[in-house]
């Protein structure tokens, strides 16, 4: 095996060690490894569906690292000073599932692995956060995995300079392959982490230079060490099949004093007729390819069989973070009473006491006051206001802070000279951005935010979708969030986005009208517990819409009836966020006239479909004609006006059905038709 080269951190020889050689120096480890290779081939061939390589490939890595270095304990799972362990290849869930269940997770049996794939089982084709304890992140789509881990790495550094090392001090430890360095958004994560100096992050590359379509050649020549490197990342290679190599590397990762990068060479479905193929990366389901490759293990068990002696020594390993796991609760016991109520509040994502009572305040002086401001300037103050009351807020934005107004006087920015900021300058990193927040997120203790224009969930839109998959809280701040951000024109202009949030199931989309209802949403995002939060919000100033002030949280209801016909109710105009306004105009319009007009203000669509029919039927009652109101796509919209007791002849939307334009916003409203003459022209020809 090679030895570390200390002046160049790299391993001088890293051709992987060959398995008669593993078997006769490393004995009692390489029984272990291969208890995780034989149930990942049991396990796919009884699915017929899968992924064997990866799991085959990187066993020793992983053996050694739960052996030697892993702090965790399966029998308090949820323990915050755990170190994280991220899949980020996900394909390759067996090694994780193996890894669970022989180490003595409660939840991962036996018959959950034999249950691989299948419906109901925890053992999902990739690891699913909230199915099974021990997965830290949901994986699967490349390259979300070792960008979480920037954000449970950060989370880990803030909780540190917050509560002190002896309650928070622990790794974050990734498995990446090729794909997932391939995907844009490692850059953006690697980037993020070098600046930032992550020395509690390592991250392992499994470098068996294969991809499904055929060798990483033909597709890619990167030097992935010198790109580490070049991110200020302390880089080693080693050979990813030598348990000392392994455990070595690992220790001078520890050391290391930024975040790590150990480049693992090794054999893809090692010791199999499939061995650096790309047939080796997918399901290996042939009964004498896993007979034959059993064989050249030593392995002589049945299908899913595990020695007693193996699973012994694999449930002594899991056993050994207990002892950890109680000197951390007696340090915990030593701490004052208020830092362990706000560590378990935090971690328990309850909202402080004063939060309600400082939202209703906002609520009454904005009513009182009535400004008219833009509604990303409305979200600032409101942050302004809650921020101090949680020291869980993380904010942050991709290059735009002064645009997203995300940052308050109070959080400090966060940088290796100081842990204790809670403001991120992400740069141009939108992707990174979101994918890094929600590590946050699930590394507990945090409720992060982040801001861009609204167009650019484009980018971000992977780890939006993953947020919401995973049931998580993370709030995406979105300015400049229609035609009304004015010249810089289409490029900028988001028509399609809000329709594309409100698609994407376990999602809030709040799309508030002034800054009374940007005080309810912040509330309604700060208080989540179970799906991410969308902040739809205006570059443009609004008047202030909500001028008698209600203890109620409006926006939580979805919808409410803003302004009420006077007279016969013969017409309902709905709308949302900067075209509420215009309603309430169009409303005056139509009253003078003597038609009785009620405004709806809809800033979350999803929150008023969560509403009791009886409610519904009480905002928008059959009989009168309906026009929604929206500088958005009609996508969607349909289930207000058609649906629930509308009718086609009876409905029509005032909105965009194209691309926008590079001009003052003023003019723009003019030339789509979005105005107060036009909504009130739509009502006239459907009576």
């Amino acid at each position: 095996m090679g030895a570390i080269n200390p002046a160049t951190g790299t391993n001088e020889g890293t051709k992987a060690l060959d398995i008669a050689t593993l078997r006769r120096e490393h004995p009692d480890h390489w029984m272990k490894a291969c208890a995780i290779r034989t149930l990942t081939l049991d396990a796919v061939a009884a699915a017929n569906s899968g992924h064997s390589g990866m799991p085959m490939g990187m066993a020793d890595v992983a053996t050694v690292l739960f052996e030697k270095h892993l702090k965790f304990d399966p029998r308090n799972p949820d323990w915050p000073d755990r170190d994280r362990f991220i899949l980020s290849a996900g394909h390759g869930s067996m090694l994780l599932y193996s890894l669970l269940h022989l180490t003595g997770y409660a939840d991962m049996t036996l018959e959950q692995v034999k249950n691989f794939r299948q419906w109901g089982a925890i053992t999902a084709g990739h690891p699913e956060y909230g199915h099974a304890t021990g997965i830290e992140t949901t994986t699967g789509p490349l390259g979300q995995g070792i960008a979480n881990s920037v954000g449970f790495a950060i989370a880990e550094e803030i909780q540190r300079a917050q509560y002190g090392k002896k309650l928070v001090n622990h790794h974050t430890y990734v498995i990446a392959g090729d794909g997932c360095l391939m995907e844009g958004v490692s850059q953006e994560a690697i980037g993020l982490a070098g600046r930032h100096e992550l020395s509690k992050l390592i991250v392992f590359w499994d470098n068996n230079n294969i991809t499904i379509d055929g060798t990483v050649e033909l597709s890619d020549r990167t030097n992935q060490p010198l790109r580490f490197k070049a991110s200020g990342w302390h880089v080693q290679e080693i050979d990813g099949h030598d348990p000392a190599a392994i455990d070595a590397a690992i220790t001078a990762a520890k050391r290391a004093g930024k975040p790590s990068m150990i480049a693992c060479k090794t054999h893809i479905a090692l010791g199999s007729s499939a061995q650096d193929t790309s047939k080796g990366h997918g399901a290996l389901t042939d009964a004498q390819l896993i007979a034959d490759t059993k064989k050249s293990y030593g392995w002589t068990s049945p299908a899913f069989k595990i020695p007693a002696e193996i699973k012994t020594a694999w449930e002594t390993i899991g056993a050994r973070g207990s002892s950890e796991f109680a000197a951390w609760q007696a340090r915990f016991a030593g701490v004052s009473s208020n830092k362990q109520a706000q560590f378990r509040r935090v971690y328990a994502l309850d909202p402080p006491k004063r939060l309600s009572a400082t939202v209703k305040a906002l609520k009454r002086a904005a009513s009182e006051e009535k400004p008219k401001l833009a509604t990303r300037k409305s979200s600032e103050n409101v942050l302004s206001a809650l921020n101090p009351l949680m020291s869980e807020t993380v904010g942050g934005s991709a290059d735009l802070t002064g645009s997203n107004n995300t940052l308050t006087a109070d959080m400090g920015v966060f940088d290796p000279e100081n842990r204790e900021g809670r403001y991120i300058y992400y740069g141009v990193r939108e992707h990174g951005m979101a994918s890094a927040m929600n590590g946050m997120a699930l590394h507990g203790g945090v409720r992060p935010y982040g801001g861009t224009f609204f167009c650019f969930t484009d980018y971000a839109r992977p780890a939006m979708r993953l947020a919401a998959l995973m049931k998580i809280p993370t709030a995406f701040v979105m300015t400049h969030d229609s035609i009304g951000l004015g010249e810089d024109g289409p490029t900028h202009q988001p028509v399609e986005h809000l329709a594309i949030c409100r698609a994407t199931p376990n999602t809030v989309t709040l799309r508030p009208a002034d800054t009374v209802e940007t005080a309810e949403a912040w509330e309604i995002a700060l208080t989540s517990k179970t799906a991410p939060s969308v902040l739809v919000l205006t570059r443009q100033g609004l008047p202030t819409v909500r001028a008698e002030h209600k203890n109620k949280n409006q926006t939580a209801l979805g919808a409410y009836v803003l302004a009420d016909a006077v007279g016969k109710r013969q017409a309902i105009l709905i709308a949302t966020g900067s075209e509420v306004s215009l309603a309430m105009e169009a409303r005056d319009i139509l009253q003078a006239e003597g038609i009785g007009t009620r405004v709806v203000s809809m800033p979350s669509m999803e929150l008023f479909r969560a509403q009791e029919s009886v409610y519904r039927r009480r905002v928008l009652p059959g009989g009168p004609v309906r026009v929604g109101v929206e500088a958005g796509v009609r996508t969607g919209w349909d289930e207000w006006l058609l649906g629930e007791r509308g009718r086609e002849a009876k409905a029509a939307f005032v909105g965009m059905d194209s691309f926008g334009a590079s001009a003052p916003a003023d003019r723009l409203y003019k030339e789509f038709g979005i105005t107060a003459d036009a909504i009130a022209q739509k009502v006239r020809g459907l009576l």
